[in-house]
């Protein structure tokens, strides 16, 4: 449910960027004196303006139609994962704290003038989330890790590979991700139930459930 709200409040942002003309949703530069400029994150509006709503505006809004489509894709997959193991309040929670954590990364770690906009920040934190997961669920998750962490690591080489993606997002809204999941995600405990003869009380089969 909140993973499906989260991409129709995107798609709703992305509409609204095309309502005003940005050319940048087209996959060119976005003017400074376009009104989407007015929701992207630069260090320099939160440090010396402190326009602290630029944190959150600015994970709403997208560059491009493929820019949207990526993120979107990523949000519906780990979203889905995130909110099935930990419920929607809590993963609402860890996206939203990822989406904070990544917007600080930005404002203390990126050039002051630097403009950036997007949700991946916050999807990272969701990737950081399903890491702590299979931490957690230990020889149950050690599957789960291992099948995801090379998709990670070509995630995190790209972020720091090529101009224009902002690695400060992604590695902050990782580690808030990661961090906020291991506090507020506790598996439960394996249920030994054992069945008793009535007549001896004698113990004849024993068993774990998780």
């Amino acid at each position: 449910m909140i993973t499906r709200l989260l991409i129709v409040l995107n798609v709703i942002g992305f509409l609204w960027e095309m309502y005003v003309g940005g050319s940048g949703v087209f996959g060119g530069n976005i003017p400074a004196n376009s009104r989407i400029y007015d929701g992207m994150l630069a260090p320099v509006t939160v440090t010396q303006y402190h326009q602290y709503y630029r944190i959150i505006t600015s994970a709403f809004l997208h560059g491009s139609i493929i820019h949207i489509g990526v993120n979107m894709f990523s949000l519906y997959m780990l979203g889905r994962f995130v909110e099935l193991v930990l419920g929607s309040p809590r993963m609402l929670a860890i996206y939203t704290g990822s989406l904070i954590g990544a917007g600080m990364a930005i404002v203390y770690f990126s050039p002051p003038d630097a403009a950036t906009l997007g949700a991946s920040g916050a999807i990272f934190g969701l990737f950081g989330a399903l890491f702590a997961i299979g931490l957690k669920l230990g020889e149950r998750g050690f599957q789960l890790v291992r099948s995801n962490i090379g998709i990670l690591i070509l995630n995190l080489i790209y972020s720091f590979s090529f101009p224009g993606i902002s690695w400060q997002a992604h590695v902050g809204g990782l580690i808030t991700g990661f961090v906020l999941t291991l506090a507020l995600f506790w598996p439960p405990k394996p249920v030994r139930t054992r069945a008793y003869d009535p007549n001896t009380g004698a113990v004849y089969e024993s068993q774990l459930e998780s």
